[in-house]
């Protein structure tokens, strides 16, 4: 059986996350301009979960790989901001730097 790593899962988390945030960008106006309530219904559960997911995991590596305050406190905002968590994963979290620290 493959054995993920915690900072591999935070990763592909944090791309999920992202994408279901970026999707609301197509579900939002479905539902308020066309009346068509299920995409946003579905991909707001998606993220709701992915969101805490997130969170959990973010904790769990924070916690983990001993990540200092500032970065944690980085990963956690990263999720509240579009395309955020794209680049945490990819200026910080690709590189396995922080999985030492």
């Amino acid at each position: 059986m493959y054995n993920m790593s915690l900072l591999k899962s935070f990763r592909y988390t944090a791309i999920l996350e992202g994408i279901s945030y970026l999707l609301f960008g197509l579900t939002m106006p479905l539902k308020y301009m066309y009346d068509i309530l299920e995409p946003n219904f579905y991909v707001g559960m998606a993220h709701g979960l992915l969101f805490i997911l997130y969170c959990i995991l973010g904790l769990s590596c924070a916690i983990h790989y001993k990540w200092k305050f500032g970065f944690s406190v980085m990963a956690f905002l990263a999720s509240l901001i579009p395309f955020g968590t794209f680049y945490l994963e990819a200026k910080y979290l690709k590189k396995d730097e922080y999985a030492n620290h």
